[in-house]
C-alpha cells in the first residue's frame, strides 16, 4: 500500500517539488564538480549522494502522478504531461552515473597528484577524461533542466487550464460595501 493523499492533496504536488529543486541542483553540482575539480573534491561523497536522491525521487513522483492521473479526468494535456514525465529518469540516472564518475575522477586525480607523474601519456588521458566529463555533464545537466521544465509547464497547464479567471472575481473581498 503506497500513501497517496497527504492532507487531502495527492503526493504527486506535493513530491514533484522535490523533483523540480533537486534535478537543477543536481545539474549544477555535476557541471560545477566537472568544470572544477577542487570543487567536486570539497562536495566529496555529496555528489553522488545529492544526484542518488534526485534519482530515488523521480520514481516517487512518476508513481505519484500515474496514481493522480487514474483519479482526475483525462484529457490530451494530462496525458502529454504523463509523457513527458516518464522521460526524466533517464536525464536523472545520467546526472547520477556523471556525479558518481565525476566524484571517482577526482579522487583518483587527487591521488595522482600527490605521488609523481611517471609519464606524460597520464596527465594527456586525465585531460581527454576530464573534457568528455564536462562535455557529458553540461548536455546531460542542460537536457535534465530543460526536461524538467518542460514536465513542469506541460503539469501546470494540465492543472489550471481552465481553473482561474483571467479576472479578479473580487468576491466581496476588499469591497467597501
Amino acid at each position: 500500500m503506497s500513501i497517496t493523499v497527504v492532507n487531502g492533496l495527492p503526493v504527486h504536488v506535493l513530491v514533484v517539488h522535490f523533483v523540480i529543486v533537486l534535478v537543477p541542483l543536481s545539474a549544477l553540482a555535476v557541471v560545477v564538480g566537472a568544470i572544477w575539480p577542487s570543487a567536486a573534491r570539497r562536495m566529496g561523497i555529496a555528489l553522488p549522494l545529492l544526484a542518488f536522491v534526485t534519482l530515488a525521487s523521480v520514481p516517487v513522483a512518476t508513481n505519484a502522478g500515474e496514481w493522480l492521473e487514474e483519479h482526475v479526468d483525462s484529457d490530451a494535456l494530462v496525458r502529454r504531461h504523463a509523457e513527458l514525465g516518464d522521460g526524466l529518469l533517464p536525464w536523472a540516472a545520467g546526472l547520477f552515473v556523471l556525479a558518481t564518475a565525476v566524484w571517482r575522477t577526482t579522487r583518483r586525480s587527487a591521488s595522482v597528484e600527490a605521488g609523481e607523474r611517471t609519464r606524460a601519456g597520464t596527465s594527456r588521458s586525465a585531460l581527454v577524461v576530464r573534457v568528455a566529463a564536462v562535455v557529458l555533464s553540461v548536455v546531460v545537466a542542460a537536457g535534465a533542466v530543460v526536461d524538467v521544465y518542460r514536465i513542469g509547464d506541460s503539469g501546470a497547464k494540465a492543472a489550471w487550464h481552465d481553473g482561474f479567471s483571467k479576472t479578479a472575481d473580487s468576491g466581496g473581498h476588499g469591497d467597501n460595501d
